[in-house]
């Protein structure tokens, strides 16, 4: 299983400004340290999606890292003047069209265009498909879904969630975003707000998990953590 005790020190400067700061708020400098410590049970275990969500400065980012660092899509190149040209060497049009339309990206006028002109939302979806089409059945997003509005946010999740689990594949979100969860229906969280990670993937994603799910989204962390501690791990 993925554990995790990560201890991250920092040095502050010897700066006038740093000096006032210290000084001003009484922060003793040995105490500039974060430790993040945890498990992310899923060994053994069937699941196509997971969720790594809590706000920002919880450790989403450095725990996704440790755990999955090999799996973290980041900084894809994009040059050519049509983005459908960026896709894979060898990989025929009807199947990258395909992974497209798989993730939500359905507009062939689009795939077209340079990838510097589409949308926010359309880049997203660009950047799940190559991920598919490059790093094959494993891949994580991190700050996914952060740039775009939340109604894409919602539907693109929805999308790239139906494809992975029609491929059989796996993937992990990394977001501060709770409002995902109900699309995305992770196999599986762990909240960095919280804690604590939690496998909620019922036989065959029956009504139990639905019910589940149903019960943990609304108005974020405090609903969310509420109903995370009523939960059998």
């Amino acid at each position: 299983m993925p554990n995790f005790d990560i201890l991250k020190e920092y040095e502050a400067s010897e700066s006038f400004r740093s000096n006032s700061i210290v000084d001003l708020f009484t922060i003793e400098r040995c105490n500039l340290s974060e430790r993040f410590s945890g498990d992310i049970d899923i060994e053994g275990r069937e699941w196509n999606i997971g969720l790594i969500v809590g706000g920002s400065g919880s450790g989403k980012s450095t725990i996704a890292r440790e755990c999955f660092g090999d799996w973290l899509v980041d900084g894809f190149s994009y040059k050519s003047a049509s983005v459908i040209d960026d896709m894979p060497d060898g990989m025929p049009p009807n199947k990258i069209s395909e992974i497209f339309t798989s993730v939500g990206f359905a507009s062939p006028p689009s795939w077209l265009k340079p990838y510097g002109v589409l949308s926010n939302g359309e880049k997203m979806r660009v950047d799940l498909a190559r991920a598919i089409m490059e790093r094959g059945e494993k891949f994580a997003f991190d700050e996914f879904t952060s740039v775009v509005d939340r109604r894409v946010a919602k539907t693109g999740s929805a999308a790239i969630a139906k494809a992975v689990r029609k491929r059989g594949g796996q993937f992990i979100a990394v977001t501060c975003h709770h409002d995902v969860t109900e699309w995305l229906e992770p196999d599986w969280i762990y909240d960095t707000d919280q804690r604590r990670f939690f496998f909620a993937r019922a036989n065959g994603r029956g009504q139990e998990s639905k019910s589940m799910f149903t019960r943990l989204i609304h108005d974020g962390g405090v609903k969310f953590g509420k109903a995370l501690q009523s939960i059998t791990i």
